[in-house]
């Protein structure tokens, strides 16, 4: 019976998305352009793009799994502060955004999202951030082009590896339809790469961050250990805000 749940039920148990209306307006602290990008039949992508004056770079942000824009878009803002421009997109079935999601789907709508400020700034001026859920899409788009760097906020090994940990009774690499393997997509990025992650975290276990960084190319990896920090209060340590200094200077 509970294989059966686990099966049936894993996308509910991994999105938590909230839909917003589509005339809904947004409020935010810095100028922003709403924007629709048609990815495929029947699948539009919803997405803020803030803009800024003689900005450093741009930071494309994938969210975790819980909310919508009108939410993440707030926390984005954080990057705008450090003279960033920024676009976050919602993921199918998010917000505004619609079409049938899937883990292919992620990655495409991620994709088409980095072609898009690709055709506005250098591609050496792209950061690409991800936070939770989005850890493994982000790590996916830097493995597939060629950032400026990418930093990865609470990560994981794979989606499978947490649902493992978490279901360790049950079949789970037979069930799971979602398995987002970051420790394949690390191995093939070039750039910089930035992890945080707290010793606390309850949704996403340090033990699976930590195997991500065995993973990863140790050269060009730095991984910053947050104890007893959880998994939605790194942003209150020091050591968070003094390694974005570093980073995005």
């Amino acid at each position: 019976m509970v294989t059966a749940l686990l099966y049936f039920f894993q996308e509910k148990m991994l999105f938590l998305p909230t839909v917003l209306e589509q005339d809904y307006t947004y409020h935010f602290s810095y100028p922003f352009e709403e924007l629709f990008f048609q990815t495929e039949t029947n699948a539009v992508i919803n997405a803020i793009h803030f803009k800024i004056e003689q900005p450093k770079g741009v930071v494309l942000f994938f969210h975790g799994n819980a909310g919508d824009l009108s939410r993440w878009g707030v926390l984005a803002e954080y990057f705008v502060e450090k003279q960033y421009d920024v676009l976050i997109m919602d993921y199918r079935t998010y917000g505004k955004s619609k079409g049938k999601l899937s883990e292919e789907a992620l990655y495409h709508d991620g994709q088409c999202c980095y072609n898009y400020i690709k055709g506005l700034y250098d591609e050496e001026d792209i950061t690409i951030y991800g936070r939770s859920l989005g850890t493994g899409i982000a790590t996916y788009l830097a493995s597939k082009n060629k950032p400026k760097q990418l930093i990865l906020e609470t990560p994981y090994y794979s989606i499978l590896d947490v649902a493992e940990s978490r279901f360790s009774l049950l079949p789970v690499k037979a069930l799971l339809k979602y398995k987002l393997l970051s420790y394949q997509f690390i191995q093939k990025t070039d750039c910089p790469i930035l992890m945080l992650h707290g010793t606390s975290d309850d949704v996403v276990p340090y033990a699976s961050a930590e195997k991500l960084y065995e993973a990863s190319p140790k050269d060009r990896t730095t991984f910053v250990t947050f104890p007893e920090g959880t998994h939605h209060n790194l942003s209150a340590f020091d050591a968070y805000h003094s390694h974005m200094e570093m980073v995005l200077k």
